[in-house]
């Protein structure tokens, strides 16, 4: 019988009684105990808006803490605290549904601030909303801000509407003055990414439903004189982007002359907007005052006479490496000018010409050309009435030449056959291409080098003298080898001669 409980066996003791501590989880255990650390740093996610502790942690604590913390904290508090990692992963997910990392060279951090300060331009409604709003944003994103691609321009709102309590309406052209369509003034904000070196903008209003006008897709005179000194201002941009911004002669001038000796602009996109030749002619002056490397101003209004002030500009540019002029209104006399200044120019290696009205005469130019230029490498010639007879002599001059590895013809009018001929030329000198690219890749030294170091004089090797111990030990080996022979052939002659005394007997 149990004392404890009067019953015959000890099974029916109560088990909590047989316990020192009772825990209100029946499942405690010793080792479900937090370590100490563990619970300081929960204590510091905790408290990390008020009493940010970061810097002094570890690399392992500083992963435990940004695994944790809120992604609504302020971002005075975390921008220039908390470094590239979980954390910003985790704020990019919550907020946007496609986080693409590798278009923000697989930073997290930087993809965050730039679409957050992309955010706030896209919604930043003039006489509106308060410049505060985007000035207290750059102290915190100007070290993370590399590129800009801002897709929405929002105009001034009318107020008279907005009194009478009706759906968000804009200004039109028709409203009182035409200033008030200007938009967000960037002088206050470009010069002070330090970072910057992409900017892409176009002047749209997205989901403008029945409140469309014209004038909310375009630039205005005042938007344009910003915009140019603000890209003047900014000396580490690289690229420039201005698209489907209604952007005209005069506006083209104007940014023209702004970015003239710009110290690092390499890419100037006017792609989708109405310049004519004085714009195509403020462009031509822009590349011989630059170090551009592509020009793309497809699909606009440029005619001959645009054509052939780029075709002097060629003459003359040595850097540019690109020029799209495709969709535009040249015909065979600004094509004939740009494929002439080719024979001149060595440094152009993609041209686009397609979509414009060029016929025969320009293919048998370029076909002339080609014949002799070596450093093209794609040409696209597609969408113009070139013919058959331009077909054959782009056949008969691309068989010549062994650098072009694009050409296209297609909708050009040109015979099949001739079409097939080039299309096999050009990737037989691509497939060529390639192969020379994966020997220099392979070859680690390059030819001047290479020519160099034949030229010199071999270097003297000393011979390795071996030590004395050891040429003696071969001079032993050497002496003892004939010896050893001579000892083997006496006794091999002495064996043969008791064997024939032995048979005499």
């Amino acid at each position: 019988m149990s004392r404890l409980t009067g019953g015959p066996t000890m099974l029916t003791v109560d088990s909590r009684r047989l316990r020192r501590i009772i825990a209100e989880i029946p499942n405690w255990s010793l080792g479900l105990v937090p370590f100490l650390s563990t619970l300081c740093l929960e204590c510091i996610v905790r408290n990390f808006e008020e009493t940010p502790i970061y810097e002094e942690l570890s690399a392992s604590q500083r992963d435990f803490v940004q695994e944790r913390l809120s992604t609504s904290l302020p971002l005075p508090v975390t921008a220039n605290l908390v470094e590239d990692g979980v954390y910003w992963r985790r704020c990019c997910e919550q907020r946007w549904d496609i986080c693409d990392v590798s278009h923000y060279n697989h930073s997290w951090k930087q993809m965050f601030f730039e679409r957050h300060l992309e955010n706030i331009i896209e919604n930043f409604i003039p006489e509106t909303t308060a410049l505060k709003v985007v000035t207290d944003e750059i102290p915190l994103c100007e070290a993370y801000v590399r590129r800009l691609d801002i897709t929405q321009m929002l105009p001034p709102i009318k107020e008279a509407k907005i009194a009478m309590g009706d759906n968000v309406d804009w200004l039109s052209e028709t409203d009182s003055d035409v200033a008030h369509m200007e938009h967000y003034d960037f002088r206050g904000l470009l010069n002070k990414l330090i970072c910057l070196e992409e900017f892409h903008l176009t002047y749209w209003v997205k989901q403008c439903g029945m409140n469309f006008e014209w004038k909310m897709f375009e630039m205005a005179d005042r938007d344009c004189e910003t915009l140019a000194m603000s890209l003047q201002s900014c000396k580490n941009l690289k690229v420039v982007r201005l698209y489907q911004s209604h952007i005209d002669d005069e506006k083209c001038k104007l940014l023209a002359k702004h970015l003239a000796g710009h110290p690092s602009l390499r890419e100037l996109n006017l792609s989708h907007n109405v310049i004519g030749d004085k714009g195509a002619k403020a462009v031509s002056t822009l590349l011989n005052s630059s170090n551009l490397e592509a020009v793309n101003m497809s699909d606009n209004i440029i005619r001959d006479v645009g054509a052939n002030f780029l075709a002097e500009a060629l003459f003359k540019n040595c850097t540019l490496l690109s020029l799209n002029l495709r969709i535009n209104r040249v015909t065979d006399e600004g094509g004939q000018a740009i494929a002439k200044a080719l024979l001149i120019n060595s440094t152009l290696r993609h041209l686009h010409l397609g979509a414009n009205l060029l016929t025969e005469p320009t293919a048998v130019t370029l076909a002339e050309v080609l014949a002799q230029n070596q450093t093209l490498k794609t040409i696209n010639l597609s969408c113009n009435k070139l013919g058959v007879d331009g077909g054959k002599a782009l056949e008969e001059a691309i068989a010549q030449n062994s650098s072009l590895t694009e050409c296209d013809v297609r909708l050009t009018d040109i015979d099949e056959q001739s079409v097939s001929i080039i299309n096999q030329l050009v990737n037989a000198n691509k497939s060529a291409s390639i192969i020379t690219q994966v020997v220099c890749t392979m070859a680690p030294l390059s030819v001047d080098t290479t020519m160099s170091l034949m030229q010199e004089e071999p270097p003297q090797v000393e011979e390795v003298q071996p030590q004395d111990d050891e040429v003696q030990e071969e001079e032993d080996e050497v002496q003892s080898e004939p010896e050893q022979a001579q000892k083997e052939d006496a006794q091999a002659s002495s064996e043969v001669t008791s064997s024939i005394s032995t048979s005499s007997m």
